[in-house]
């Protein structure tokens, strides 16, 4: 294929808060790459397209909610770079910290998909590494679901290290190897998506990396915990995946 770019990157949107997603796209603007960014819409109109046109920007409009794996899924035939980034439509970024994550995969050829640092608005730390789900660990989770930040005992997380799961607001991939895996398994509607293809980068024999010498900033906004459709989706997408890991 001709015209290969460096990075690309696709976001899905559902009826977003257009100052946030403005700064999150403003920030992979800036990225001094060869890049391209697809904005995948799952919102029941198209009313976003034409606030993001842009040479570097390709919209995708669903007409529905196809679900967030299903919808990451529809770049896979589109995408032409060496790496591509899955990114929440909440987080914003200095566009230098690419130069340093694509020096880790260039040292460090078992890596598939990295992660950086993620911290809140206040500069709190998030804890997006975890072990693999358990059944035990996501009951104990939603029990103490308004305990801020809560970490997985055992995990360290000053220093780089390869995790079982990120959660995925920003995990960059080798681009061969996304497309290599066809994506995420769309059998999820909404969560655990990220935790399912970690599982699957693992047992490819590649690596995932969380690289905390960077950071990007991610507005998290729990929405499982707060909505009661939001539960149902993860309660379910939980079965499905212990199904398939048993």
């Amino acid at each position: 294929m001709n015209n290969k770019i460096q990075i690309s990157a696709s976001i899905v949107l559902y009826k977003e808060d257009i100052q946030i997603l403005k700064s999150t796209v403003k920030s992979f603007l800036q990225i001094p790459l060869r890049k391209k960014l697809f904005l995948i819409d799952n919102s029941p109109t198209n009313k976003l397209i034409k606030l993001f046109k842009h040479p570097e920007i390709e919209f995708v409009f669903n007409n529905k909610n196809i679900g967030f794996g299903k919808a990451h899924n529809k770049v896979l035939e589109k995408i032409n770079s060496d790496y591509h980034l899955i990114l929440n439509p909440d987080v914003t970024f200095n566009p230098n910290v690419f130069n340093v994550l694509i020096k880790q995969f260039e040292k460090d050829k078992k890596i598939s998909m990295i992660s950086p640092k993620v911290i809140s608005l206040n500069g709190e730390t998030q804890f997006t590494c975890r072990k693999n789900p358990t059944i035990k660990e996501m009951i104990s989770r939603r029990i103490v679901v308004f305990k801020k930040n809560r970490k997985d005992p055992g995990l360290e997380l000053s220093k780089p290290f390869y995790p079982e799961f990120i959660h995925g607001c920003f995990m960059l991939f080798k681009t061969p190897d996304f497309v290599k895996l066809k994506g995420f398994d769309e059998r999820y509607f909404l969560y655990m998506e990220d935790a399912d293809i970690c599982r699957e980068i693992k047992q490819s024999g590649k690596e995932i990396l969380y690289y905390p010498e960077v950071k990007i900033t991610h507005i998290h906004r729990k929405g499982s915990s707060k909505k009661i459709k939001l539960l149902f989706y993860h309660i379910l997408s939980a079965i499905k995946y212990f199904r398939k890991w048993k």
